[in-house]
């Protein structure tokens, strides 16, 4: 697997004739200059994605206790260590400590849970040689489980939203009464799911024979931090993914409203082993092997690990945030036996950032966001070979950026899935594809949104709304979304690690990596 990640940066080298995109590009001090439409939008800064929102060191833990392979199932040693460093309490930094495992096999035959903020579970290594490896034994199950208990609570009233637009990539909003919102508070950004909406999504007629179908329902919630309040406008630190348009509100509002969030666990890791299972064929809803979980969990990391035959890589839940996963590498040699594909990474938190991610398999969808989440989400300098995709799955996420990755013989598609699933429906608004290489792209717009594709390589493909009788499309193509430089690269290379960069220097990316001298900053 180490290969690959040579390979990723070789495929999505910079070629000297790159473009200049009129959405964004260096100007002549060399700070980036952003596009606008006729109503003002623009692609936004991703930069926020990632452990402590992006542009800071994964800290180096020290190991607290040391355990090395028994030959017998370990699982609950490795368990006792973790609860034993669970237990200290927390330093300055939040942190209580590291179990490291040594160089071997250890065999597990049951979850291990870290449900605790501070705890790093760490290997020697994730390489064929001198290598920690935890084998998935008995019954399949999740190998690591990252699991905090999520709560929310309201702190003062909410107050409505009373602009009659508010675009995509904004970060300021009016509302009625600001007199309970502060600089510093957290609040929560509500979005009510009318008929109106539904309709002119196109997802209110939404049928199939065989099971119910639906698309979403109910109120759309963000977080975001206050930066500043004046007088009836409200500035967002993070700019809001979606757009909020009163016109399909009938008697509801738009709302913000103080919160207070407790329960994620913070500052755990998962570093430097290896978690592999029997290579089996299953179908993706029966019983199947998941390296890893993650839920209710902020400031959070996994790097350095290779996941092996698992069925399913890493899913991550909606209540998870400011998560960086780097350089997790996942293998299938088998193909599940369903038309149901299963993941290599299920995103449904936000400010998450994959990073030099890379995967082997066929019958898979790589990396995909799930339902009803604000980004900003990226995935970056990553590469996947197989027959799969990387694509949104289901029911309307937004702030998609995939940036610099590779799918050599498979696509990256931001489509509408009609009534596959139980409607999944548009899985995907606001999304942008920056210098990417896939042997297809599929870049469906949706209703009252855009969608970019910027500077990448590979056909580009159209389809209508699957309706599902045998997989088929019905109807005329779906919208394209905006085209621009297809088959020849833009400056700058990447576009998250140039804003990034502007946002808070060059030593930014060499935190998290990356050379700061290099123009393509591999």
């Amino acid at each position: 697997m180490k290969s690959l990640r040579v390979f990723s940066l070789l495929v999505i080298s910079h070629s000297l004739l790159a473009q200049k995109s009129q959405w964004v590009h260096p100007g002549a001090n060399g700070r980036l200059v952003y596009g606008r439409d006729q109503s003002g939008i623009m692609i936004p800064d991703y930069s926020f994605a990632g452990y402590h929102s992006g542009g800071v060191s994964l800290p180096a833990i020290p190991a607290e206790i040391k355990l090395s392979p028994s030959g017998a199932d370990d699982t609950t040693a490795i368990q006792h260590a973790i609860n034993t460093i669970s237990a200290r309490p927390l330093n300055s930094r939040g942190v209580r400590g590291a179990v490291q495992l040594a160089p071997g096999t250890f065999h597990c035959s049951a979850t291990l849970v870290i449900a605790t903020s501070g705890v790093v579970l760490r290997g020697a290594g994730d390489g064929a040689n001198h290598a920690t490896t935890i084998s998935l034994t008995g019954e399949p199950h999740v190998g690591i489980s990252i699991k905090g208990s999520f709560a929310l609570s309201t702190t003062s009233p909410a107050t409505n939203i009373t602009d009659e637009y508010v675009p995509f990539g904004a970060h300021v909003v009016h509302v009625t009464d600001a007199t309970h919102i502060h600089a510093g508070d957290l609040v929560q950004i509500s979005k009510p799911v009318t008929p109106g909406w539904i309709k002119y999504m196109g997802m209110s007629d939404l049928e199939r024979a065989d099971r119910d179908e639906h698309w979403i329902n109910g109120t759309l919630n963000v977080r975001r931090r206050v930066a500043a309040v004046n007088g009836d406008a409200i500035t967002f630190k993070i700019a809001l993914m979606d757009s909020y348009d009163s016109k399909f509100l009938g008697t509801e509002h738009f709302t913000v409203q103080p919160v207070a969030v407790s329960g994620q666990v913070k500052e755990v890791g998962v570093e430097d082993l290896r978690i592999a299972a029997p290579a089996v064929s299953v179908g993706f809803h029966d019983a199947h092997t998941i390296a890893m979980e993650i839920a209710a969990t902020a400031d959070s990391w996994v790097r350095n690990v290779a996941m092996i035959d698992t069925t399913e890589g890493v899913r991550m839940d909606f209540n998870s945030e400011r998560i960086t996963l780097t350089r997790v590498d996942v293998e299938q040699s088998k193909t599940v036996t369903s038309s149901a594909k299963p993941f290599d990474f299920a995103i449904n938190g936000t400010q998450v950032l994959v990073d030099r991610a890379t995967g082997i398999g066929n019958s898979v969808i790589y990396f995909a966001t799930e339902p009803r989440q604000q980004g900003p989400v990226v995935i970056l300098n990553s590469v996947f070979h197989g027959d799969g995709n990387l694509e949104p799955h289901q029911r309307w996420s937004t702030g998609l950026l995939v940036d610099n990755c590779a799918v050599p013989s498979g696509g990256i598609h931001l489509i509408n899935r009609g009534v596959e699933g139980s409607g999944h429906g548009w899985t995907i608004g606001w999304g942008v594809v920056w210098n990417s290489t896939a042997s297809s792209f599929i870049i469906q717009q949706a209703p009252g949104t855009l969608t970019w594709a910027i500077g990448n390589r590979g056909p580009l493909k159209s389809q209508g709304m699957p309706d599902g009788k045998g997989g088929r499309v019905h109807g005329t193509p779906l919208p394209s979304g905006l085209i621009e430089s297809q088959g020849k690269p833009v400056t700058p290379q990447s576009l998250y690690l140039s804003q990034l960069a502007e946002r808070l220097g060059p030593n930014a990316l060499k935190n998290i990596g990356y050379d700061t001298t290099d123009p393509a900053h591999r």
